[in-house]
């Protein structure tokens, strides 16, 4: 009798992660903004996760603090982010280091801010984190900011300048510190960038902002409205990037992340900064899926 044989399918098994992106995604810390979805964002956030939340030139340094103490009260690791142009003078900068203090925070994040005319005297941030770091804040690191693709206002010059001066200021102070890029969707871009910097004497640890997974018109409205304007056009000549961009689900950022990764060690990028607009549950799917969670 003849035997007969049937053939078996099977679905084929996804390949593996590169260690190199592992490492990366693992470390992605969540931007919160303190607006109206906060409080959805919260829910969708894992227990323990790290998290960063803006500061709004609308609610000022008090809405930031106020959701940093809700997220810190909830057992998350938050970064609180202090726009200088929004801290009213060197009495207000008192207050907010004995905040950070009595709150335990380990990292602040600093940055000039988007105000169009400060509040008080600190026009950069550079003023303000000199009368910070007269106090005890009982920080451990503060990050800064950096603009691969340039910011809209201030010159490339000037930009790498102040970022340097604070690198100096932070090592005099005894304090660690880290660097943020603004989104950058360009990862060559990003790779010359940063090649730069580290030839000219940038030792922070960077962590690499990337969009979470968001609706398009967000990200392109937020694009334009944080100067990415190479990024854009790097966009409209990359057509596979922008169809990526307008299917449905929004931006999926692990071509970008996948790209740059395998510079990443050599390069000193320890982690992802994730722009969510307060979309974290979506974002936070994409980061289980690229890890097999």
């Amino acid at each position: 009798m003849k035997a007969i044989f049937r053939r078996h399918t099977t679905t084929p098994s996804p390949a593996p992660i590169r260690d190199d992106v592992f490492r990366l995604v693992a470390r992605t810390r969540y931007e919160l903004v303190p607006m109206k979805g906060v409080d959805e964002a919260i829910a969708d956030l894992a227990p323990g996760a790290p998290v960063s939340v803006t500061c709004s030139p609308v609610k000022g340094v008090p809405a930031t603090l106020e959701l940093s103490g809700r997220l810190l009260d909830l057992g998350h690791d938050v970064v609180p982010h202090v726009s200088a142009r929004l801290v009213e003078g060197p009495d207000h900068a008192a207050r907010i280091a004995q905040w950070l203090r009595e709150h335990a925070v380990g990292e602040l994040f600093v940055i000039a801010g988007d105000a169009a005319q400060p509040v008080g005297p600190y026009a950069d941030s550079l003023a303000f984190l000199r009368d910070l770091l007269e106090h005890d804040t009982g920080l451990l690191s503060i990050g800064l900011p950096s603009y691969p693709d340039g910011h809209p206002l201030v010159e490339d010059g000037v930009l790498r300048a102040a970022l340097h001066a604070k690198q100096a200021l932070l090592h005099e102070a005894g304090m660690a510190g880290s660097t943020t890029t603004q989104m950058c969707l360009d990862a060559d871009r990003i790779r010359v960038w940063l090649t730069e910097e580290r030839n000219v004497g940038l030792e922070l640890p960077v962590d690499l902002g990337v969009p979470g997974v968001v609706d398009r018109a967000k990200l392109m409205t937020m694009g334009v409205r944080l100067g990415i304007g190479t990024s854009l056009r790097f966009l409209r000549k990359h057509r596979s990037t922008m169809m990526a961009l307008l299917s449905p689900g929004g931006y999926d950022p692990t071509e970008l992340v996948t790209e740059v990764a395998n510079c990443a060690e050599p390069l000193g990028i320890r982690g992802l900064h994730s722009f969510t607009f307060n979309r974290v549950g979506s974002t936070r799917q994409w980061q289980d899926q690229v890890l097999g969670g």
